[in-house]
């Protein structure tokens, strides 16, 4: 089965493409948001992560908004992206996430360098988990959001001294707003 026919087989579309971005592209990436330099977020009720709000990008966020368009068979755009880092002891809780209208694709893109045990991304639908995401160096993720779609990112155990998990995540809506209600 392909990706775009999974995604349109599955009532919460959602998908991962593995291996869609190579170790040393992500690296490069990395680095360019290194210099940036993100910016601590620490409200705990609601998340502790690091963020660099507007990543750039912009030949790369193009190219992942057509690998998307390719996926859901949708004409997108990039509609806004932020770069999240969680070290040890960082989460985002579903509580700290936004409520969308419409149906607006979000994409993860998963630069970290390595694996970090545990750091997951949930997608829930009506507060139930419907998409599970394990920390995977070069994978990308669709997920159709909508009003009752949420997402969470799973505290980063301190017991991974070294851990850095860092993600890019992008919105994209339909290049048309007509086109998808």
């Amino acid at each position: 089965m392909s990706t775009r026919d999974e995604w349109a087989a599955t009532p919460m579309p959602a998908v991962v493409v593995p291996a869609a971005i190579g170790a040393e592209l992500a690296a490069e990436v990395r680095a360019r948001l290194d210099s940036v330099q993100y910016t601590r977020y620490a409200l705990l009720d609601r998340g502790s992560y690091d963020e660099v709000r507007t990543p750039g990008e912009p030949e790369l966020l193009a190219a992942l908004a057509g690998i998307a368009g390719e996926v859901t068979g949708r004409t997108l755009v990039v509609a806004e992206a932020r770069a999240l880092r969680l070290g040890p002891g960082d989460y985002l809780l579903v509580r700290h996430d936004r409520v969308y209208e419409g149906r607006p694709v979000e994409l993860m893109l998963e630069l970290s360098q390595v694996s970090v045990p545990g750091a997951e991304l949930h997608y829930r639908h009506r507060g139930q988990v419907f998409f599970t995401i394990a920390s995977t160096p070069g994978i990308l993720a669709l997920v159709e959001r909508g009003p009752t779609v949420m997402c969470n990112h799973t505290y980063v155990s301190k017991r991974h001294r070294n851990a850095s998990v860092v993600r890019l995540m992008v919105l994209l809506r339909d290049a048309d707003p007509r086109a998808r209600a």
